[in-house]
């Protein structure tokens, strides 16, 4: 659960849904250094931010998550998916040591990731994809789809966008829009049920004190895009709002909130409102007023006095993500410090777990290890999971 937790905040703090009305794929790929409690190598498919399949270097086999992928896949369907992730898993343990020598790092805990993906518009048809790769909590190199070039934003990266640049990039890109595709229409199938059941947002307006920000929480929805925003006498709100992260809940529903800060003063002249919009109904338009808050400090209002919301019962951050953070990564290049927000890959896509590596070859020097994982050609395995670029 707590990967699949940060999976989703990533993919929610970037905004990788590009359309409301959708169906999405994303596979990720996560190696851990030896010594933290946590498995050195995790593969994790998500269909919707739904958790459909899970593999890691502990149990060593690929298994269900859901009852649609268990009910509608035969046995060689995992025996393939379990071949694909321990062949992959070797050459990201080599990645790690490898990049190590790349940034001049000789200890601490370090991650190599990777997250690739695709969606498809239900209404239009229209199709976007991804493919990235991450070290250590910073973007190591992407495919950028419109241009079907990769961007490496770090010098450690060129000779890897030189080599993968033409050929890799093009297939990565067909990949992409071709089978990941295939695959998106063929999980709605299996599990159209649950895929397309569309359950609406319950929405609170919270706060702590009346000097703190006000919370917009929306939760209980399905499936889990959603919009919040702010609006000021009719008018979208940016300054002042800060839009949190998609949340998982227990029953498989989401939850996600936006905070206004905002005066008392403000809040007398002036109207504020929060919108709510998600594709089970109209917008949900909410009138910050006194009584609609709810708030762990004595109020006035009958809300103020008798609604506590779970959400301040729930410290999720720390119960949920800060485990996550610390458990995978640490902060800076030396891996001296802990740190709970420099943690995982935290960009565009994911911090992750599922790309597919191609088996690597022994490391050797910095600049010959960058040579070695750009020639890693893309190879199809006829899987969700997709092509296999590897960095070994």
């Amino acid at each position: 659960l707590l990967v699949v937790i940060f999976l989703l905040i990533i993919l929610d703090v970037f905004n990788i849904y590009k359309f409301i009305g959708s169906h999405s794929l994303q596979c990720f790929y996560t190696a851990v250094m030896q010594g933290i409690n946590f498995p050195e190598f995790t593969a994790v498919g998500m269909m919707d931010g739904q958790q459909f399949d899970y593999y890691d270097s502990n149990i060593r086999q690929a298994i269900p998550k859901v009852d649609w992928i268990k009910n509608n896949v035969g046995p060689e369907y995992w025996s393939r998916n379990t071949q694909i992730s321990q062949g992959t898993e070797p050459s990201f343990k080599v990645a790690i040591k490898t990049l190590m020598e790349c940034f001049n790092q000789s200890g601490g805990i370090h991650t190599v990731q990777k997250m690739f993906g695709c969606e498809l518009d239900d209404e239009t048809g229209a199709t976007d994809g991804y493919s990235q790769f991450g070290y250590d909590g910073a973007d190591l190199i992407s495919l950028d789809l419109r241009s079907t070039s990769y961007v490496a934003p770090v010098p450690q990266a060129a000779i890897t966008k030189q080599k993968w640049d033409g050929a890799t990039a093009e297939y990565t890109k067909n990949y992409l829009i071709q089978e990941c595709i295939y695959w998106v229409k063929k999980y709605v199938q299996y599990g159209k049920i649950s895929l397309e059941r569309k359950v609406p947002p319950q929405v609170s307006l919270l706060q702590t004190d009346p000097s703190s920000p006000v919370v917009c929480h929306a939760t209980g929805f399905y499936p889990d895009k959603v919009m919040i925003s702010w609006q000021k006498d009719g008018q979208d709100l940016h300054e002042d709002v800060d839009v949190g992260e998609t949340l998982p809940n227990h029953d498989g529903t989401f939850q996600k909130r936006a905070e206004l800060k905002v005066t008392p003063d403000e809040r007398k002249k002036n109207q504020f409102t929060c919108v709510v919009e998600h594709k089970s109904g109209d917008p949900i338009h909410m009138i910050l007023t006194e009584e609609k808050i709810r708030t762990n400090s004595a109020g006035t209002g009958a809300s103020r006095q008798n609604h506590q919301s779970s959400y301040f019962k729930v410290p999720l951050i720390e119960v949920f993500i800060e485990p996550v953070y610390n458990k995978c990564l640490a902060q800076g290049h030396n891996g001296s410090k802990w740190d709970s927000k420099a943690g995982l890959l935290v960009h565009r896509r994911v911090c992750y777990p599922l790309g597919y590596y191609r088996p690597g070859t022994p490391h050797q020097s910095s600049h010959n290890y960058l040579r070695g994982w750009s020639s890693g050609l893309l190879r199809t395995h006829h899987s969700p999971h997709g092509p296999s670029a590897t960095p070994a």
